[in-house]
């Protein structure tokens, strides 16, 4: 059953846009382990994985999704608050992208752009998308950057 699964997903992955994760400068969490996963008749969904990198419990950390159609940004999405991360702990989640159809050939970046640490009124945060059209952009072929 569970190697059933296991080729299910990989083949749901087959047919999906890249994801490529961006990593903020001081940034407490890093993504990885990301996949953009499709079915016939419904939307995409982003899986996720969200590591503390750090020694301090994370209360709540938002993950931000760009979509890049030819070099340019055609949809961005905020996923929900995600709730309390351990110190140096993974948390894997879904975010339904149903902002925007995305096609096999779209590039896909997520990122952490705002974090809280448990017991603390503070919150770290980043803007990410100009480092996202960075990241769109050295990942199309140069001559297409040309055009």
């Amino acid at each position: 059953m569970l190697a059933t699964a296991a080729v299910c997903v990989s083949m749901l992955a087959a047919a999906a846009a890249e994801v490529a994760a961006l990593e903020a400068p001081v940034s407490a969490l890093r993504l990885d382990r990301t996949a953009v996963l499709t079915a016939a008749a419904a939307p995409p969904v982003l899986l996720s994985g969200g590591t503390n990198v750090s020694d301090a419990q994370i209360d709540e950390f938002t993950v931000m999704v760009f979509v890049f159609r030819e070099g340019v940004l055609k949809a961005r999405q905020v996923a929900p608050g995600r709730r309390t991360l351990d110190a140096r702990g993974t948390k894997y989640s879904a975010m339904v992208l149903d902002g925007f159809p995305i096609e096999p050939t779209d590039t896909v970046i997520v990122g952490v752009n705002q974090a809280q640490r448990v017991g603390s009124d503070a919150w770290w945060r980043a803007e990410l998308q100009e480092a996202a059209q960075a990241a769109a952009a050295a990942k199309r072929p140069k001559e297409e950057r040309r055009r």
